[in-house]
């Protein structure tokens, strides 16, 4: 009996998985199996698999590492980097376009470009990141169906088998050249970081100076019960994404949402207040976000597996949870870099105790002389 035929039978513990791997899994999965039910649904499956995959899943793990000419071990390290569920030696979950990518990734460190550890921290990148933006995708197909198209969660779903073949080449090709962008930004910051790191002489600082910021929904958690999913999911759409845009406009980098809050990061501290202020004048200014705060530091941090660590990013955090509503808090080191920009106007707090800091002297940030960051939001 095969792990489909189980799982239709409800026979077989399913290892739990991401969004994007239980999206290629259809048929493994109880939930998808009770909207995709119908033999055409299943017919549906199948072909899109095909499509995705090259061709239906034929090979058992071992096959495939053989055919890439790679370690069983080897594999499945670089299968667990990219977020597949684990699976026996019987089961065929894998096609050759699986051992194509093991070939990619092991040649790398045949060929000397990385180390092992290197290339099984970039798998792992591809594997956070491409799991959330296929869910992300995914969940925004179904809902302007359900929106837009006047369909019910169900058959939006049922749908999106006969149309994701259609425009898998334009999904892709977006992708790669969002990669490519991306890509290309980082290479020219990490330019500008070696002029500016060739001047630092302190061999214990942490690798990088930046500026790490929060903006803060207030009273969220309340709001949250108040809601039903529908306007509570428009809420934090909104959120994120109006928050996203000012970001990349004042030239800074969304390194985390978490909800009702979100973490950016900036290569300058003029951009880090910039930014800020407009976060907040951003969120004042919409009826249907609530208030929130904001709070922003220059200080060094380190970077690691897409996020950044230390002190600075600690403060910031701290500074966001006593800064008032609609107020944007910054530390008095912080200030004292932006003190002579005629764009900021800076008024001391007073002396307040931070846990894991002692006493620090919060700064609070307004708009001074200048243009303010213009963002179309239409």
């Amino acid at each position: 009996m095969t792990v489909d035929e189980k799982a239709e039978e409800g026979t077989v513990n399913l290892p739990v998985t991401g969004p994007a791997t239980t999206a290629l899994n259809f048929l493994s999965n109880r939930v998808q199996n009770n909207v995709y039910r119908s033999d055409a649904a299943k017919a549906g499956i199948r072909e899109l698999e095909r499509v995705l995959l090259g061709q239906n899943r034929t090979l058992r793990r071992r096959e495939t590492a053989e055919s890439a000419g790679v370690s069983l071990l080897s594999a499945r390290k670089i299968w667990r980097a990219l977020g597949f569920p684990n699976v026996s030696d019987d089961d065929k979950y894998f096609t050759e376009l699986d051992a194509d990518a093991l070939r990619r990734i092991t040649g790398l460190v045949r060929e000397g470009v990385v180390t092992e550890d290197g290339a099984i921290s970039i798998t792992r990148s591809v594997g956070q990141m491409m799991d959330r933006m296929v869910a992300w995708q995914v969940e925004a197909l179904v809902e302007d169906m359900v929106v837009n198209g006047g369909k019910t969660d169900a058959e939006a779903r049922e749908e999106l088998l006969t149309i994701l073949p259609e425009f898998i080449d334009e999904l892709e090709e977006i992708a790669v050249y969002g990669y490519r962008r991306q890509l290309n930004a980082a290479v020219l910051r990490l330019a500008l970081r070696a002029e500016k790191e060739n001047s630092v002489t302190d061999q214990n600082a942490l690798p990088l100076a930046r500026g790490i910021g929060f903006a803060d929904l207030v009273s969220y958690t309340s709001l949250s019960r108040q809601m039903n999913e529908k306007t509570l999911a428009s809420l934090i759409k909104s959120f994120e994404q109006k928050c996203a845009e000012v970001v990349a406009v004042g030239g800074g980098r969304i390194i985390k949402t978490v909800g009702d809050e979100i973490m950016f990061l900036t290569e300058s501290p003029e951009a880090g207040a910039r930014i800020s202020l407009a976060l907040s004048k951003m969120i004042r200014e919409n009826p249907d976000l609530p208030e929130a705060r904001v709070a922003f530091v220059w200080g060094r941090v380190l970077p690691r597996l897409g996020d950044v660590y230390g002190p600075t990013v600690n403060l910031a955090s701290r500074l966001v949870a006593l800064a008032e509503p609609g107020v944007v808090l910054t530390d008095d080191t912080t200030a004292e870099t932006i003190e002579n920009d005629e764009k900021f106007v800076l008024i001391p707090q007073g002396v307040r105790n931070v846990r894991g800091f002692g006493n620090v002297s919060p700064v609070a940030i307004t708009p001074g002389i200048g243009n303010e960051l213009e963002i179309d939001f239409e």
